[in-house]
């Protein structure tokens, strides 16, 4: 007998979410797969340039009534969205765990984190629409005023499809944009039900087409969408910012991470140990902060491999919707990918402490069992990024080569160290060459603070005051009280000419 939710997901499937009504989409379709169950869930349709070229039309219309309305309009409107995705988060979040596998308790906090960014950016808009400067002639107004850009294209992964895009569309549709959202193909179905959150908004301010990277690129390079928000691979990141620098968009992009997380001899084991494989294993490791690469002092490495090996082996797998701490991964390609990623690990030398292998009292379903390894700096396992449930564990001699190691990356998005030495915190606050650092407390987000890497991990940043300048722009503005002749115009002065003042 399936549930409410099921069935709404089902009559879901194939649509749309165009100038604030679902519409069946009337491009080819593709199966929905429960990664855990394996069960049919239903379907997504790929949007055609004719529902590109509706939506973006419509987006463009409702952004100009948008923008016409009180700071205080939208910022009333907000607080209503965050109170309906709230009011519906338990529904989103069943929908969430059965399309990509995550346990509820995950998919559930989704809704109401993204709630959280909604009422926050209703605030932060009204608190400025730009500045006034000393004029630089007496009498004037000299003013800076911020814009919004226009339409906005989000393009979300499925690994946080709810909290990601509530990240972005809360900060757009505060600087005044519209939206539209080209949801993963793994999680159609969940962003086409958090839609509801959006109903008593104006219509075509915030819509959503299905789809994969055609519709996705088509939306990017579109002549009437003016700023792209885009969460997924290095490669898929060039392409979009390249396609949107044709036309001189702007792009918020995070690309990949390859997170450290530094343990030094300071801090309690136990605890750290038990912070590290939620940092690991969190979302099955499907997490662009996940820590993916440990280094731990020589002085208490063999207590840490060991407590955090007892972690992992007391992770209890299985369907997200059951008493469990670990999902699946999100389909086949994934599970491969893992596998693959792991052999070579083994084949370059590591040393498997528990895990490697598809749990076999799991006959189906993508799951693999939490893996902690002993390896070595220099193997291939610690230069990319896993995005999968494996913990490989480095031994170093000081904090000096931690920071060294953990530099050694192309990417740079976060960051952790556990250790109680002040001055070991505030070193590797400095030094270590990412767009976030935790000291003692793994994988915190905070609504307020900006959230983005530097390298290869990609631009800009969401969340904070600097989120919500990611989606305006700035006009100046100069005013006189009235118009006056100026000395300065035309004609110049003859004594002004070449050679007349010397």
């Amino acid at each position: 007998m399936s549930t409410p939710t099921q069935d709404r997901m089902r009559a879901l499937s194939g649509q749309h979410y165009i100038h604030g009504q679902f519409l069946a989409g009337t491009g080819a379709t593709h199966p929905i797969t429960d990664p855990a169950s394996l069960e049919h869930l239903g379907h997504y349709a790929d949007a055609t340039e004719a529902e590109v070229n509706q939506a973006v039309a419509c987006a463009r219309a409702a952004q100009r009534d948008w923008w016409a309305l009180s700071s205080t309009e939208r910022a009333e409107a907000l607080h209503a969205v965050a109170n309906r995705m709230e009011a519906i988060a338990a529904e989103v979040g069943e929908c969430l765990t059965r399309e990509m596998g995550k346990p509820y308790r995950e998919a559930h906090w989704e809704a109401g984190a993204s709630a959280s960014a909604f009422r926050y950016y209703a605030e932060l808009a009204r608190h400025d629409q730009g500045r006034v400067a000393g004029p630089a002639v007496a009498g004037q107004w000299h003013m800076t005023f911020k814009e919004p850009l226009g339409t906005i294209v989000s393009i979300v992964p499925y690994n946080f499809p709810a909290l990601l895009f509530g990240w972005q569309a809360a900060a757009a549709l505060a600087a005044g944009n519209a939206v539209i959202v080209k949801p993963s193909e793994l999680t159609s179905l969940t962003l086409l039900m958090l839609m509801e959150a959006f109903a008593e908004l104006p219509p075509g301010l915030v819509q959503l087409l299905t789809g994969g990277a055609a519709v996705g690129a088509q939306l990017v390079a579109h002549e009437h969408t003016h700023g792209i928000a885009f969460t997924g691979s290095v490669r898929a990141a060039q392409a979009v910012a390249k396609a949107a620098a044709e036309r001189f968009k702007p792009v918020l992009s995070e690309a990949s991470g390859n997170d450290p997380f530094i343990v030094m001899p300071s801090a309690p084991v136990e605890v750290v140990a038990r912070g590290a494989a939620f940092a690991a294993f969190l979302n099955c490791g499907q997490v662009c902060t996940s820590a993916e690469r440990f280094y731990v002092h020589e002085a208490v490495y063999e207590p840490f491999v060991q407590a955090l090996t007892r972690h992992a082996q007391a992770l209890r797998l299985g369907h997200g919707l059951d008493k469990v701490d670990m999902g699946p991964l999100a389909n086949e390609r994934e599970l491969l990918r893992v596998e693959r990623v792991l052999a070579r690990a083994v084949e370059q030398g590591a040393v498997v402490r528990c895990g490697n292998r598809r749990p076999p009292q799991l006959n189906k379903g993508w799951f693999w069992e939490p893996t902690v390894l002993e390896v070595r700096h220099d193997m291939e396992i610690m230069h990319q990024e896993i995005f999968g449930p494996i913990a490989p564990v480095c031994k170093v001699a000081s904090l000096d080569e931690a920071i060294r190691y953990a530099n050694d990356s192309e990417f740079g998005l976060g960051a952790n160290i556990y250790t109680h030495d002040l001055n070991e915190a505030m070193r590797a606050v400095a030094e270590i060459e990412s767009g976030i650092v935790w000291v003692n407390t793994p994988l915190n987000d905070n609504d307020c603070v900006p959230f983005g890497g530097r390298k290869m991990t990609g631009s800009g940043r969401e969340l904070g005051a600097e989120g919500l300048e990611q989606f305006r722009r700035s006009k100046m503005v100069m005013m006189a009280p009235q118009a006056l002749d100026d000395e300065e115009w035309f004609p110049y002065p003859d004594a002004d000419a070449f050679g007349m003042k010397d």
